[in-house]
């Protein structure tokens, strides 16, 4: 790579969206997975 390429910001589109509901259910989803594994390690003490 040169260093004329490094220099041009390479930034998505804003046209493109993406799916509102995949997202926000997977932030969900990570979510509840963590506070489980918190909660599951507060109970059990492991």
């Amino acid at each position: 790579m040169d260093w004329r390429a490094a220099m041009i910001a390479h930034e998505p589109s804003h046209d493109v969206r993406e799916d509102d509901f995949g997202y926000a259910a997977g932030w969900t989803i990570s979510g509840l997975a963590t506070l489980g594994t918190i909660v599951a390690v507060w109970l059990f003490a492991i």
